[in-house]
């Protein structure tokens, strides 16, 4: 049995979650509502204010599926309730961000300032002119918008000039030492 698929998962309140024949999953919540079609051999029931999920066979595939589904669902349940948010900071002289309607413009020393259009579900702020904050209730959405702002400038290991998130940790390397 899977350890994370055999949890059950708790429905926080204001937030209903509805499961259709083809195993599509509707989250509805005070931040949204979230849909998303799951595997159709993996079961997913509603009991006691809990949702949980079972696999019919003990199949590689149905072991993988169970605690995927079983994540999926509880990232769509805590996106609805909660939200997601990624921090990212902007390190370097010169590199400043700010949000221009839903457009996200940023100086990262290229010729041109770089735009990055906010896709549906995820907004943009800029709390200080070195710090994005980008957040949504899709975990997934949030987190390809944040990687695709960070990839415009990723973090350098001898200077740690770049795009970095707020909690990640840059290896820095020594640079060459002169001749003598």
């Amino acid at each position: 049995m899977s350890r994370v698929g055999r949890l059950p998962i708790a429905i926080p309140a204001g937030v209903t979650v509805n499961v259709d024949d083809q195993n599509v999953v509707t989250v509805k919540g005070p931040k949204g509502e979230l849909v998303k079609a799951m595997h159709k051999d993996i079961n997913i029931s509603l009991e006691d204010n809990n949702v949980i999920v079972t696999r019919p066979s003990e199949n590689k595939l149905h072991r993988a599926l169970h605690g995927t589904v079983r994540a999926l669902v509880n990232n769509m349940i805590i996106g609805v309730s909660q939200g997601y948010q990624k921090t990212l900071l902007l390190v370097g002289v010169g590199y400043k961000a700010e949000v221009k309607g839903k457009k996200l413009v940023m100086n990262l020393g290229y010729s041109h300032p770089v735009e990055i259009e906010a896709v549906e579900g995820v907004t943009f702020t800029t709390p200080e002119i070195t710090k994005v904050v980008v957040s949504g209730i899709d975990k997934e959405l949030v987190g390809s918008a944040a990687a695709d702002i960070r990839k415009w400038r990723k973090p350098e290991p001898y200077k740690g000039k770049g795009i970095k998130y707020d909690n990640e940790v840059i290896r820095r390397k020594e640079g060459k030492t002169g001749k003598k």
